[in-house]
């Protein structure tokens, strides 16, 4: 098989470990997963009644161009049915996007660490790649600027981002996308647009209707719930959302995606009390991390990154021996680190108990050395 190069030496993405087979593992009997930023408090009670009522027609195709889904978020969001792209979750989108601008000629730029997925596209495309480090864990927004060159296809910017919860106040964004050249495709990256709480957060929306070359993608995986039924969502001008579109595959969001997202948009109550929720819990992780003289990021997601000074893996595997599931900050760029998905008030106050006699089992075993 002549199978492309890059596909030689890229490894797949590496899911968190599932709850099942930490289970049986070591023998536990309840398993807390906070490793893959999921609600903790499940999807708005309409979106499960709406979903009891659709289990007929399961052999017909979705609504390839998700109507309802499409007209009710275009009204939801005060946006044109034309400038909304739908995928199967917001990792389909980078995968249009990248398939649609990148390719062997091309630069892209992204910052690092950031979500993977705009590297690993970029690489299947076989782009040229271009990675600005993150300064104090937000973007360098001067040095992706001084990166561009005359190849240069696509900008992706995660805001907040993903691993370190950092976002880009407005007084930074708008500067960076006036000098980003009109050819070049910006991609505002929001998945956990719905958490944010900052006061100098901007309106994306509005921007894409001053800068005709942003794209900014969405989900309905984070706060509303759906993680399994994967729905994604982009904003853009209609000259964008019609480019892209011959690079959707047919049928991509399947019609149960396409109901549960559609009655989620509803029930806003819910996302206000999820967001509140969130907030909470953070405060417990900063407080826990004042008193234990720990650094971390301020969120403006639901989760937090933390940093051990010590290998992540073994903050990692201890955590896990306990029957809690985070992530290892050593696959995300930041190794003495652990990102940990903020839960319920009952799951946050379990992880932090077992953190706690984590960091003191570690002194204990530094006394003794």
């Amino acid at each position: 098989m002549r199978w492309k190069d890059q596909l030689l030496t890229l490894t797949p993405y590496q899911p968190g470990k599932s709850i099942e087979s930490v289970k049986k593992q070591y023998n536990l009997e309840q398993i807390v997963k906070l490793a893959s930023n999921e609600n903790p408090f499940g999807c708005s009670i309409k979106v499960r009644n709406a979903l009891k009522e659709e289990l007929n027609g399961l052999e017909i195709y979705p609504d390839g161009y998700a109507s309802n889904l499409r007209e009710k978020l275009a009204a939801f969001l005060q946006v044109n049915e034309e400038e909304l792209i739908f995928g199967n979750g917001s990792d389909n989108l980078i995968q249009i996007i990248s398939r649609s601008l990148l390719h062997p000629n091309a630069s892209t730029i992204m910052a690092t660490p950031t979500f993977s997925q705009y590297r690993h596209n970029a690489v299947i495309e076989g782009a040229i790649i271009k990675e600005v480090p993150l300064v104090n864990g937000g973007h360098d927004l001067e040095g992706m600027l001084a990166a561009i060159d005359e190849q240069t296809n696509v900008i992706w910017v995660c805001s907040p981002n993903n691993p370190t919860g950092t976002y880009i106040p407005e007084n930074k964004l708008i500067p960076f996308l006036e000098k980003v050249p009109s050819h070049i495709l910006v991609v505002l990256d929001e998945a956990y647009y719905e958490y944010v709480a900052a006061d100098d957060y901007y309106d994306s929306i509005d921007l894409t209707r001053k800068y005709q070359n942003l794209i900014v993608l969405r989900t309905f995986s984070k706060i509303y719930g759906l993680a399994s039924l994967r729905v994604g969502y982009g904003i853009a001008n209609r000259e964008i959302i019609k480019a892209l579109e011959p690079a959707r595959e047919p049928f991509n969001v399947n019609s149960l995606g396409q109901l549960a997202a559609a009655n989620a948009i509803e029930d806003q109550n819910f996302i206000e009390n999820c967001k509140r929720e969130n907030r909470q819990g953070l405060q417990l992780f900063y407080d826990f991390c004042e008193q234990n003289q720990l650094d971390y990021y301020p969120s403006q997601t639901n989760f937090i990154l933390i940093d051990f000074k010590v290998d992540g893996d073994r903050v990692f595997q201890y955590l896990l021996e306990k029957g809690y599931i985070v992530r290892s900050g050593k696959a995300l760029g930041f190794p003495t680190s652990v990102r940990i998905t903020v839960g319920s008030q009952e799951q946050n106050e379990g992880v932090l108990k077992a953190l706690g006699n984590f960091l003191t089992e570690l002194k204990q075993q530094r006394v003794e050395m």
